[in-house]
């Protein structure tokens, strides 16, 4: 049995009649590096603080946001991951113990039983904003 904590899948899009997300400005776009990742902290001194990793796809607007923390080494550590591509999955392998997880979906592509936390990610006007809940926009 896995000592890792399962969560229930986040959803790209709200449900119908849910509430419009509130987006946080995170950096300028020019601040994310090319197929790296950094790590932010959205909510600072509020309850829904959170640590995000945020990547960049190539030289693009293609942003994912997803939480920082590796829930196999139970590290905030993402940020630092690789990035890849599985089967044409954007990926980050964690840089801890290796485990592949979905930029997309946040699911572990190694165990389909854990996920982490993903956030919809935007730019507008060169700035890029993350949804501040997990599972927003």
């Amino acid at each position: 049995m896995s000592s890792v904590t399962h969560t229930e899948p986040v959803h790209a899009k709200p449900a119908p009649g849910a509430r419009a997300p509130r987006w946080v400005d995170v950096c300028a776009l020019d601040e994310l590096p090319f197929d790296a990742g950094v790590a932010a902290l959205l909510d600072e001194g509020m309850a829904s603080e959170c640590q995000i990793a945020l990547f960049r796809i190539e030289d693009s607007t293609e942003i994912y946001a997803v939480a920082n923390f590796d829930p196999f080494s139970r590290a905030n550590v993402l940020g630092r991951g690789i990035l890849c591509h599985i089967q044409g999955e954007p990926a980050v392998a964690s840089p801890v113990l290796k485990q592949h997880f979905s930029l997309r979906d946040g699911r572990c592509l190694e165990d389909d039983g854990v996920r982490i936390a993903t956030h919809a990610a935007r730019v507008s006007a060169g700035r890029v904003l993350v949804a501040a809940a997990a599972g927003e926009g």
